[in-house]
């Protein structure tokens, strides 16, 4: 049994996906086609830069779908590698929307449109340099829960990414998150601050979700061909009637990953593919689990990592 895996935000880079266009015609029409919907040049951006430009929210999920679905296809189209037998499908946060369309549970052109309309709304949710996010290393999201429940009338902070073993992050206002961290300090306990512009998957996101429940009901979504977990529910996704509302809550809910790779493993899944830039889900599914087999493809050479 295995499982397709697709990355979220912070797996972008300039140039990811550069070999599959350069080599494949359908790679570079479906990144034409998305400057045609976006009405911009997100084909170049991807390609060229500048980072700045790419880091920016509101760039960065519909490049990171666009790369890892024209993955996805090209491995079907090109190699004979049909993904769509895989035993499940999940993504991270944005990773979700990509799992979705490979799933063909909405068109290409459909979730690039709510990709964009997604990213502006989770960016201006939140005046920029409110808030932010905080990577714990370490320690359980059992322990980190606790110091949150026990200061809560000193500050309010979420957490947002159950990831792995060891790795919890959290999102609130800036000026929250700092006493937090003041509270880390006393507990030796590792952190971060991530590189983000805003506080996602937390109550702080309440204006992206009252802009996505209006817009999600515009799409129309089909029947999944592939199990999908719910990052929201860390369990299988029944019927497509369901995503609606879970792709709504989901802008404020926790992204549940280590329980949703828990849940895979239990019900069989022996090996993972990551399919997008980057090789993030993978380096946390071996925290999780150290006997299963991952595999991330990025480029040609990464094919061969897969039996089919």
């Amino acid at each position: 049994m295995f499982s397709v895996i697709f990355p979220g935000q912070g797996s972008q880079a300039v140039g990811m996906g550069k070999e599959f266009y350069a080599k494949f015609e359908s790679v570079k029409k479906l990144f034409h086609e998305a400057d045609e919907i976006l009405d911009f040049s997100i084909s170049d951006l991807i390609l060229n830069g500048p980072k700045e430009k790419l880091d920016l929210t509101e760039n960065t999920q519909p490049s990171i779908f666009l790369v890892g679905y024209s993955i996805f296809q090209i491995l079907k189209k090109e190699f004979n590698i049909n993904l769509n037998k895989a035993n499940f499908f999940a993504g991270h946060s944005l990773g979700e929307y990509t799992a979705i369309a490979c799933a063909e549970g909405l068109s290409f052109s459909d979730t690039l449109r709510i990709l964009k309309i997604r990213a502006k709304a989770m960016q201006n949710a939140v005046p920029k340099g409110e808030g932010g996010m905080l990577a714990i290393l370490g320690s359980s999201v059992e322990k980190i829960e606790n110091i949150l429940d026990q200061n809560k009338k000193k500050y309010n902070c979420y957490i947002a990414n159950d990831n792995s073993n060891g790795q919890v992050v959290v999102s609130g206002n800036l000026v929250d998150i700092d006493k937090f961290i003041d509270d880390l300090k006393l507990n030796n306990i590792k952190n971060i601050k991530l590189p983000v512009s805003a506080p996602f998957h937390c109550k702080l996101m309440e204006k992206a979700t009252i802009t996505m429940s209006q817009e999600l009901k515009k799409f129309n979504f089909k029947e999944l061909k592939n199990n999908l977990i719910s990052n929201v529910t860390a369990e299988k996704i029944d019927n497509s009637l369901m995503l609606n509302d879970l792709l709504i809550k989901q802008i404020e809910s926790r992204v549940r990953w280590r329980e949703s790779v828990n849940f895979m493993i239990n019900s069989g899944v022996k090996e993972f593919i990551e399919i997008g830039p980057g090789k993030v889900l993978s380096g946390l599914i071996k925290r999780i689990n150290k006997d299963v087999k991952v595999s991330a493809i990025n480029n040609e050479e990464d094919i061969s990592l897969i039996n089919d």
